[in-house]
């Protein structure tokens, strides 16, 4: 007897509700991860969006302290954002290149009232100025 033969007379017979998933129980898998993804999703969406601004708050920053390294060689504050990634006469810059916000726009430099005030903006999520999701290096006022 080879065994081949052996194994089919050995095993028991299965039946039909053995044999795998019903229409039923995968149902009710599906709907538990649909339930599952309703509750994951919206809270991976939410880090996403504040990961972003934690980004061009944290550039911001760092822009700011290029300026007054600038302003503290130089002994004014530059034009434009892009003077910090102009190579000097000796080759080197503030930044090796000027980073742009998450949202793909270009950070902005806006003169203070005196020569040595200044702040460092991105437009935020809406990229336009002035409105009120704009991050800088300055703290927000609370009114």
């Amino acid at each position: 007897m080879n065994a081949k033969n052996q194994y089919s007379q050995n095993s028991a017979p299965v039946s039909a509700s053995q044999r795998g998933f019903t229409l039923v129980e995968i149902m009710v898998v599906i709907v538990i991860l649909g339930l599952l993804a309703t509750l994951v999703v919206p809270n991976i969406m939410g880090a996403s969006d504040q990961a972003k601004e934690t980004k061009a708050k944290t550039d911001c920053a760092m822009i700011a302290g290029s300026v007054r390294s600038y302003y503290v060689k130089n002994s004014r504050l530059p034009e434009t954002l892009e003077e910090l990634a102009t190579k000097d006469e000796r080759g080197r810059s503030e930044l090796e290149e000027l980073p742009v916000d998450p949202w793909n726009t270009p950070y902005e430099l806006i003169q203070g009232d005196t020569r040595r005030e200044f702040e460092v903006i991105s437009c935020g999520p809406d990229m336009s100025q002035g409105t009120e999701d704009d991050i800088s290096n300055k703290a927000k006022e609370q009114n």
